[in-house]
C-alpha cells in the first residue's frame, strides 16, 4: 500500500497550522503586557501635508483632512497602515457626502473666514466622517458623524485599526465632538432612521476579557435622538 500521498497531505496540514500567523487581540487589560513589538524602521523624517479641503454638499466649512507620510527604509511611502503609490500623496477619498481614509485629525474653516480650527487635539485614527444630509433637509440640523480609534487599545505603541474602533458625533463646524460609544466597546455598525431622527448603533462587549471580540460576547444596541439638545445614549433591547 502506497502512504506516500497521506505523509504528504500531512506534512502540508502541519506546515499550514505552523505558518498561520496567531491573531493580535484588540484589547490587552492592565494585568496583562504586551508582547508584540513593531519590527519595520521607520524613518526619522515625518511629513505632516493636509489633503485639498473638501466642502459637503449643505454646509458653509470647507474641512481639510490632516495626517502625516512617514518614509521607511525601503524607501516606499505608507500612510497610516495603507500604503500608496511611490510619490502619492492623497490621505483621503471624497464621495459626496462622505470622507474616508485613515487620517488623524480634520480641521474645519467657515467659507468666509481664514481661521481653520481642529477638530480634536487627541491622538485618533479617523476613518470615515459622514454628513447626515437628510437630516439636514428635515430639520436644517447640521450633523457629521465619526468612526474612529482613540485609544491604543492593544498596547502596541500605535492608534490605529488594530484598536477599538468607536463612533463620535459633532455639528458640521466640528464643535460639540462628543463620544457615542462606550469605552472598550467595538463599534460595529450604525444607521439613522430619518423618520424619527435617531441614529441607531451596536457595540460588542468583550465580557469574558480574552482580548478579542467573538461569539462569547455580548452585542449592545442604542440610539440618539439627532434633534436633542444634548445627544443622550439610550439602550434598548430588541433581543
Amino acid at each position: 500500500m502506497n502512504f506516500l500521498p497521506k505523509y504528504i497531505l500531512l506534512i502540508f496540514a502541519l506546515s499550514f497550522v505552523a505558518c498561520k500567523k496567531e491573531e493580535t487581540p484588540k484589547v490587552i487589560y492592565d494585568e496583562v503586557k504586551s508582547s508584540t513589538t513593531n519590527t519595520a524602521k521607520i524613518d526619522s523624517s515625518s511629513i505632516k501635508i493636509a489633503d485639498l479641503p473638501i466642502l459637503m454638499e449643505g454646509t458653509k466649512y470647507l474641512i481639510h483632512p490632516v495626517g502625516d507620510i512617514r518614509v521607511y527604509d525601503d524607501f516606499s511611502k505608507v500612510y497610516g497602515s495603507s500604503k500608496t503609490s511611490q510619490g502619492s500623496y492623497a490621505i483621503s477619498n471624497y464621495n459626496r457626502f462622505e470622507i474616508t481614509g485613515y487620517f488623524d485629525n480634520l480641521k474645519f474653516q467657515h467659507i468666509d473666514s481664514t481661521n481653520v480650527v481642529a477638530l480634536t487635539d487627541k491622538k485618533v485614527q479617523i476613518q470615515t466622517a459622514t454628513f447626515l444630509n437628510t437630516i439636514a433637509d428635515q430639520s436644517k440640523k447640521l450633523i457629521l458623524v465619526y468612526t474612529l480609534v482613540d485609544s491604543d487599545t492593544n498596547r502596541d505603541g500605535k492608534v490605529d485599526q488594530n484598536d477599538i474602533k468607536s463612533l463620535y458625533i459633532s455639528k458640521a463646524d466640528g464643535t460639540n465632538f462628543t463620544k457615542l460609544s462606550l469605552e472598550l466597546q467595538e463599534l460595529i455598525d450604525w444607521n439613522v432612521i430619518e423618520a424619527q431622527s435617531r441614529l441607531y448603533f451596536r457595540c460588542i462587549e468583550d465580557i469574558n476579557k480574552n482580548g478579542a471580540f467573538d461569539k462569547k460576547d455580548k452585542v449592545h444596541y442604542h440610539f440618539v435622538n439627532l434633534l436633542a439638545e444634548e445627544w443622550k445614549v439610550e439602550e434598548y433591547m430588541p433581543i
